[in-house]
């Protein structure tokens, strides 16, 4: 794979991130609120639900044609599921045992276990021995938050974080899947495609286990359900792919840690959540595992040292 060279972070790019992690992370806000009176599946078939109509404007608005065949129809199917359906099911089913705060540090993992499963299964993206460290910081980070009770005793918030950590696999899964079978349409057709798919896949799946949602919920638990979906879905796919393009995927990666600050702050201000201090030392791991697995911090710091001893 040749070596190109990465696009600049520029202040617009920036703000965009900014404005993304706001989202993502008040996506772990919203699922809160909403939990008070929404089960978490049909949590995940209203984010995904009310998105679609919003998402689709946009494609009609930008001219951009939707595939018909059975095949991508088959893969929206797949990426709805790695992509919405399960790690969503997970994430909202782990809130209602711990913190949204937490939930947000242990999705933090996302990237490095992303560039582990890409080393596995991708060609072109190598398992390197800093994917390695960095997902085995990742695991240490995970492992000081769950604590030593963990592998002792039955503790429902320890299988809660299980689940958020399921959910980042997923996700990985998804990475892999995306660079594989969805090549070759517009990102936001193929936004638009996992979203219907992950909508088709809920629809039963809520019918079945949560019975027919009910509509007559409280103003605020409406508006975290089409906050959630509107901004933290449609919005966010949308600033995500203009991200990418603009600033690259390695630039991208680093709203996975800007994402737990919005989480925990929104946490702290609103619902009254306090991180322990053994989840701040968790995030930190995570964070330095991240640092490890996109490398161009050490690789700056490694550049200089030479032109330090001259």
């Amino acid at each position: 794979m040749t070596n190109q060279p990465m696009p600049a972070m520029d202040l617009t790019a920036g703000v965009m991130l900014l404005l993304l992690a706001a989202v993502w992370g008040g996506s772990f806000f919203f699922g809160e609120v909403a939990l008070s009176e929404v089960p978490p599946l049909t949590i995940t078939l209203h984010r995904v639900f009310w998105a679609v109509p919003i998402l689709a404007l946009i494609v009609i608005f930008k001219g951009l044609s939707v595939p018909r065949t059975p095949r991508a129809w088959g893969a929206y199917l797949v990426m709805g599921a790695l992509n919405n359906a399960i790690p969503f099911s997970l994430i909202f089913w782990g809130q209602t045992q711990i913190d949204s705060g937490l939930a947000s540090i242990l999705n933090a993992t996302t990237a490095m276990f992303a560039a582990v499963v890409a080393g596995l299964l991708l060609k072109d993206e190598p398992l390197t021995p800093k994917k390695i460290a960095g997902a085995a910081l990742g695991i240490l980070g995970v492992a000081f938050i769950m604590g030593p009770s963990a592998l002792t005793e039955f503790n429902p918030s320890n299988l809660a974080q299980l689940a958020i950590l399921g959910a980042t696999l997923s996700y990985a899964f998804a990475g892999v899947w995306g660079r594989t079978a969805l090549s070759g349409q517009p990102p936001l057709v193929n936004a638009l495609g996992m979203l219907i798919g992950s909508t088709v896949l809920m629809i039963p799946i809520v019918l079945v286990m949560d019975g027919p949602p009910n509509l007559a919920l409280s103003s605020g638990v409406w508006a975290a359900l089409l906050g959630m979906a509107a901004l933290s879905t449609a919005l966010a796919y949308v600033l995500y792919f203009a991200i990418l393009a603009r600033a690259g995927a390695a630039n991208l990666l680093l709203v996975t840690l800007l994402i737990p600050p919005f989480a925990i702050g929104l946490g702290v201000s609103f619902l009254g959540e306090k991180m322990e201090p053994e989840a701040w030392v968790g995030f930190a791991i995570i964070a330095i595992g991240f640092a490890v697995t996109d490398g161009r911090l050490f690789s700056r710091f490694v550049r200089r040292k030479p032109q330090q001893a001259e």
